[in-house]
């Protein structure tokens, strides 16, 4: 194959690593019943002014499996804490207790398992979009090359085994994680 396609089908290949790798970090954001410091990734802190990150104001731990712990850095932080996870509505109902927040994880009901596994779903899905997409682009550049056709079509052949395969990964990701939210 020459330096074009192998261009094209390395860019396909990498947008493919790119949907699942959003895949992933979207599904760690969905909790599954279990504590996690990354249950909190989403939570913003107004630090003197400007929207920070919650990990970077303070230290997030996980004593056990139902309780978050969040010590931060500076204790006049504390309410700006409890305030960034309050707005971020998480379903979190902090605790302050003078030196640190505590967060009691609900157990999930039946239903709020079953809206979880949607949403885990719909995130699979669209980034199965995202590897058809990356295909679709990398077919519509291989036909513009001036090439012979066998090597469009060995190409061609190559990124729909690239999309099958990405296609596959993301199922079994989607798999496990419906796996870890449905077990009580």
């Amino acid at each position: 194959m020459n330096e074009e396609v192998e261009f094209i089908i390395d860019t396909a290949k990498e947008h493919m690593e790119n949907a699942v790798a959003h895949l992933k970090k979207e599904l760690a954001n969905i909790r599954a019943g279990k504590a996690s410091p990354s249950m909190l990734r989403s939570v913003m802190v107004d630090y003197y002014g400007s929207q920070t990150p919650l990990h970077q104001v303070a230290n997030v731990n996980t004593p056990d499996a139902r309780t978050i712990t969040v010590q931060p850095w500076e204790k006049s932080m504390l309410q700006e804490i409890e305030r960034g996870i309050m707005a971020a509505n998480i379903g979190f109902n902090p605790m302050n207790n003078g030196e640190s927040i505590i967060i009691n994880v609900p157990v999930l009901t039946e239903e709020r398992r079953r809206d979880l596994v949607k949403q885990a779903k719909s995130e699979a899905e669209a980034d199965k979009v995202s590897v058809r997409n990356g295909r679709k682009e990398a077919n519509h550049d291989i036909k513009k090359l001036d090439v012979s056709e066998d090597m469009k079509s060995n190409a061609e052949d190559v990124i729909q085994e690239l999309t099958d395969k990405y296609i596959k990964i993301i199922d079994d990701i989607y798999h496990v994680k419906e796996k870890e939210i449905m077990t009580v």
